[in-house]
């Protein structure tokens, strides 16, 4: 169960990493659901630091995060490599040798542009972003690691995170009408998973937060494959999206 708990998270986006690389196309896959994972681990990984849980969720989170920057990578090289004539948007500040880089004075350090956020160019962006994101909160864990109310709140926010999981995925395919390009695998496998990990919790006594928002996420799932028996038996035209210079999906 302990090794089912550490790399079973990872084994849903093993399907969706091959239909990526096959295709070469990651318009049916929401990096966003990486967003989502990066921030619930990184979060988890402190609240371990002021509340020491199981061996086996800790490691979970590391081979997760690692798993889950793995798949940006596939995705960011296949989308730049199927758009054209795309101005390059970064999350540092942009390089001046740069020709394809026309930032606007105000945003010449940062984009935080919500349009192109999460949205960048190159996989090393992403790393930064992480790095930061990493750098702050733990400063301010170490800060408030002596206060019990912060360290059960970083635990809530870590565990509720990853209960929103799939929510960008929902909400890509109600925009799309449709599911193609989502990888049904990768879905019945986070139910599957998602309903073993509540159980475990339950069963081993993991902190609340944790059993709570794992029955949150196995309702998340259950929500997208409704969608996938909706959009394949009631197909509906898809909404148009209005496009903008970086790219012609919004997510």
């Amino acid at each position: 169960a302990a090794g089912a708990m550490v790399f079973g998270g990872v084994v849903p986006y093993i399907p969706q990493y091959r239909d990526i690389r096959r295709t070469q196309n990651a318009e049916g896959f929401s990096t966003y659901v990486c967003l989502v994972l990066l921030v619930a681990n990184i979060l988890r990984i402190l609240f371990w630091f002021g509340r020491h849980f199981e061996s086996p969720l800790l490691w979970q989170s590391i081979i997760m995060i690692i798993t889950m920057l793995l798949m940006l990578k596939l995705c960011t090289e296949v989308r730049v490599s199927n758009e054209l004539n795309v101005k390059r948007r970064s999350f540092a500040a942009a390089d001046s040798k740069d020709e394809e880089i026309k930032a606007p004075p105000k945003r010449s350090y940062l984009d935080f542009d919500l349009n192109y956020f999460w949205h960048w160019s190159k996989f090393t962006d992403y790393v930064q972003c992480v790095l930061t994101f990493t750098g702050v909160t733990g400063y301010i864990t170490y800060l408030w690691l002596d206060s019990s109310l912060f360290v059960e709140t970083l635990g809530f926010l870590a565990v509720f995170t990853e209960a929103m999981l799939g929510v960008p995925q929902l909400y890509r395919n109600y925009q799309n009408r449709s599911t193609e390009g989502m990888s049904i695998k990768m879905v019945l496998m986070w139910t599957s998973g998602d309903t073993f990990k509540t159980v475990y919790f339950i069963l081993n006594q993991a902190p609340f937060q944790f059993s709570i928002c794992g029955l949150l996420q196995v309702f998340v799932d259950i929500t997208i494959l409704l969608q996938v028996y909706l959009y394949s038996y009631y197909p509906q035209k898809p909404v148009p999206h209005t496009a903008h210079p970086a790219s012609t999906k919004a997510l």
